[in-house]
């Protein structure tokens, strides 16, 4: 397995599973079966609802601690932001049964985020995450938390697939040192990702799937991705992907399928933020 480096030194898988939008009741299968097959960096969440099975299955697999990547997220928090961060940080601590996460990012720009970055920063401190990062962040809002707090986010996770590149976004974390992790790394299959007749074709050069063609051009443009599924053929297929390497000509060849538009929502939308903000987490 590839990492990389974060800004404070810790070091992270650049391919690791996440666990969005799977039920609560299929996560722990789902992850035991990723485990298996050699992921060592789980993504989950407050607002997944199963951080509980991710949790059962870090315990039941055997795998030592240290030798796995968990991240979580914590959802958007009003004033006092400080103390509900931190209590939220506690209940999914208790949720996953650890005392740290490796990994802990905001997951949305809304709310108290100068309220909810003091108490990630502090969490630091106290050893309970040792990294923090951001998610959804464009650049404007990325670089006024970097200027005008103590630490610099070690990741920012947002949109990233070959219809949507974020390439100014990747330009200005590799300035500041943070690292860019995908979301939605297959678009969830629109554009007729999975039969692109351009990805096709550069897979068929190499012997390889669609699904191997995007990861290993995230994985060269040093990009973390986290793919899903609950197929345990797909999860070996989608970490075999580093025993082989795209050209020049195709990584560029993907750079111009890049559309420059989300095809999920836009988080600078008015009535996005409402949505989102407005949502609140139960438990």
């Amino acid at each position: 397995m590839q990492h990389v480096t974060l800004n404070n030194g810790v070091e992270m898988p650049i391919l690791g599973f996440g666990v969005y939008q799977i039920p609560s009741d299929s996560t722990e299968r789902a992850v035991t079966e990723a485990l298996t097959a050699g992921y060592r960096l789980l993504d989950t969440a407050a607002a997944y609802g199963n951080e509980e099975a991710v949790g059962r299955a870090i315990r039941n697999s055997g795998i030592p601690r240290e030798d796995l990547f968990v991240t979580t997220k914590l959802w958007v928090q009003d004033a006092p932001a400080q103390d509900n961060a931190r209590r939220a940080l506690e209940t999914s601590l208790a949720k996953l049964g650890l005392d740290h996460v490796d990994l802990y990012l905001m997951h949305q720009p809304y709310g108290d985020v100068y309220g909810q970055w003091r108490a990630m920063e502090a969490a630091t401190g106290e050893g309970l995450a040792r990294a923090i990062g951001v998610a959804n962040f464009y650049p404007d809002r990325l670089l006024d938390l970097i200027l005008n707090n103590e630490i610099t986010p070690q990741v920012n996770q947002i949109e990233t697939h070959p219809f949507f590149q974020r390439t100014a976004d990747h330009d200005l974390m590799r300035e500041h040192r943070v690292q860019h992790q995908s979301w939605g790394g297959f678009a969830e299959g629109k554009n007729d990702l999975f039969t692109h007749p351009v990805l096709g074709r550069i897979g068929e050069a190499h012997g390889r799937s669609v699904a191997q063609v995007v990861l290993r051009w995230l994985i060269q443009r040093g990009v973390v991705t986290i793919p899903k599924s609950v197929n345990p053929d797909r999860m070996a297929q989608n970490i075999d992907v580093f025993d082989f390497r795209l050209t020049d000509d195709q990584m560029s060849t993907i750079a111009a399928l890049d559309t420059g538009a989300t095809l999920f929502f836009d988080h600078r939308d008015p009535e996005m933020v409402a949505w989102l903000s407005q949502r609140r987490l139960e438990g």
